[in-house]
């Protein structure tokens, strides 16, 4: 089995830390890893036709019309794609065509009352639940999984009813906060693609969180379920 991580975009997301987690997840499972700083060999076809799973780690970033034309070629010819956090849905933030693919597209991650802001990256971290769905309960990623609490970014994401929804973060309404009704967000969906598999994870913010045992166990799962069997 072949995997490509694909990591770059903004640092604060700790590309580099945050994929090197799962390395040694990846190599102890047999695949054979290779690694690169840009999409660039999404729009390599003999690289894509050799690849079983790709693990992308890009907040924000660019990505070229050959580059998101081969990874959509790729996944629709059955390469499975994963990732978490910004790293999957809140690259490439100008191409449609990437958002069509994943299904979901960061647009916030509520804060903290204003008056105890003190201006830095904690002002956005609050305690919320990721509560798996019925489907969640059964599914190979998360099945056996509890819900569970975390203290980081909570993330709001727009989606489509494309995805299959395993698990669910719900944004409260607070006073300062101009909506009135509580949010639903999807924190853990799969996608089918033509033949390929999509697994995406929106907690991940910081290598605490990507260590945190329920949010790595349903990355190292999403990993093996999105690869074919082929």
């Amino acid at each position: 089995m072949h995997a490509l991580i694909v990591r770059g975009g903004w640092a604060g997301h700790r590309p580099v830390e945050a994929t090197e987690l799962f390395r040694p997840f990846l190599e102890n499972a047999g695949y054979s890893v290779r690694v690169s700083d840009s999409p660039g060999p999404y729009a390599d076809p003999d690289e894509m036709a050799r690849t079983d799973l790709i693990v992308q780690c890009v907040s924000m970033g660019e990505i070229d019309d050959d580059q998101i034309a081969g990874l959509r070629a790729a996944v629709a010819a059955g390469t499975g794609f994963t990732g978490w956090h910004g790293g999957i849905v809140d690259s490439y933030r100008a191409s449609t065509e990437y958002l069509q693919l994943v299904g979901g597209q960061f647009v916030t991650h509520p804060g903290k009352e204003p008056g105890e802001c003190g201006g830095g990256p904690e002002d956005n971290f609050l305690p919320h639940t990721v509560e798996v769905t019925p489907l969640g309960r059964t599914h190979p990623v998360t099945a056996g999984l509890d819900d569970f609490a975390l203290e980081s970014e909570q993330y709001w994401v727009l989606h489509d009813d494309l995805i299959d929804v395993l698990a669910t973060t719900t944004h409260p309404v607070r006073p300062w906060q101009p909506w009135h009704r509580p949010v639903t967000s999807p924190a853990v969906w799969t996608r089918l693609w033509g033949a390929g598999r999509i697994v995406v994870t929106t907690p991940g913010h910081s290598l605490d969180v990507l260590e945190h045992p329920s949010v790595r166990t349903i990355i190292e799962r999403g990993m093996v379920w999105a690869t074919p069997t082929r």
